[in-house]
């Protein structure tokens, strides 16, 4: 391979949803993100299971952040918060079969 020429030369495009997907959230940052308050977020984090990390502080990844998401998009949409929860998990069970497999 020939040297580059440009120090730009040498660098390749970035995955940036990759190394996204090792992020973890706050419980507030969550509520930014989301618009929602940190009484709603603990409320469906209950009610939805809504898996968490961390002792002294929840932390959310990005898997979670999504499906706080999708109850956001469900509720402002009109859905009861059981309707919600009930449509982001068919949701994403359904993306999760037309996903295509990593090998």
């Amino acid at each position: 391979m020939a040297p580059a020429s440009r120090p730009e030369d040498l660098l390749e495009p970035v995955d940036v949803g990759r190394h996204l997907r090792k992020l973890e959230l706050s419980l507030g940052q969550v509520c930014r993100v989301a618009d929602i308050s940190r009484m709603q977020l603990d409320y469906w984090t209950t009610k939805a299971r809504i898996p968490t990390k961390g002792r002294k502080q929840r932390l959310y990844d990005v898997d979670a952040v999504e499906t706080v998401l999708l109850i956001k998009q469900g509720k402002d949409k009109g859905l009861s918060l059981q309707a919600a929860i009930e449509a982001a998990e068919r949701f994403k069970a359904g993306q999760a079969s037309r996903a295509p497999r990593r090998d």
